[in-house]
């Protein structure tokens, strides 16, 4: 009987757990969600390299576009524009990116690649490299990796999968030490 009780307590704390996480998290406001649309390519660049800028959906006609890494672009009537990323860039830094509509702003991040030409030369070498290197592999978030998408952290899903993942365990070890609780009275 006891048993019942610890797995229905285990049961409905999961069900408190699970169901107060998305409130928690709703808190949390993403600058990477606007009312218009906007993006950087390529994601990642040389230093001294060319990037595109667009938005979609502003509804004034000129948007913003600041960062460390490159000057001040206004982008006018919903065009696309472009910015060089400083020659001096940190190899391997990544820059936010801010995209300004009528003040509401939105974010993103230009990751600076290693090297100085970031491609491969005449040769076909990758001057990226040392001569003989191997690529290594991608790790990480499986969703982020597999979808070629940089992350910075855990998405909604994955915290929801752990709270339920630690509650359950937990509700296991109260259920089996009351079991062993009851087994010793006897």
């Amino acid at each position: 009987m006891r048993a019942i009780r610890a797995a229905a307590a285990a049961v409905l704390s999961t069900a408190v757990v699970v169901a107060a996480a998305p409130i928690a998290l709703a808190g949390e406001e993403d600058p990477g969600i606007t009312s218009f649309g906007f993006s950087v390519t390529p994601e990642t660049v040389a230093p001294g390299g060319t990037v595109t800028l667009t938005t979609d959906g502003c509804e004034v006609p000129s948007v913003t576009v600041t960062s460390g890494v490159f000057d001040t672009v206004t982008l006018e009537e919903g065009r696309p524009g472009s910015a060089t990323v400083d020659v001096d860039a940190e190899a391997g830094a990544r820059y936010e990116i801010t995209f300004d509509c009528e003040g509401e702003r939105g974010t993103t991040t230009l990751t600076v690649a290693q090297g100085g030409t970031g491609g491969k030369t005449t040769t076909g070498h990758d001057d990226r490299m040392e001569p003989g290197a191997l690529k290594g592999v991608k790790a990480g978030y499986g969703t982020a990796a597999a979808s070629g998408a940089e992350s910075d952290g855990l998405g909604a899903a994955e915290t929801v999968t752990g709270v339920v993942l630690v509650a359950g365990a937990l509700g296991a070890a109260v259920v089996l030490i009351r079991r062993r609780g009851a087994g010793d009275s006897a």
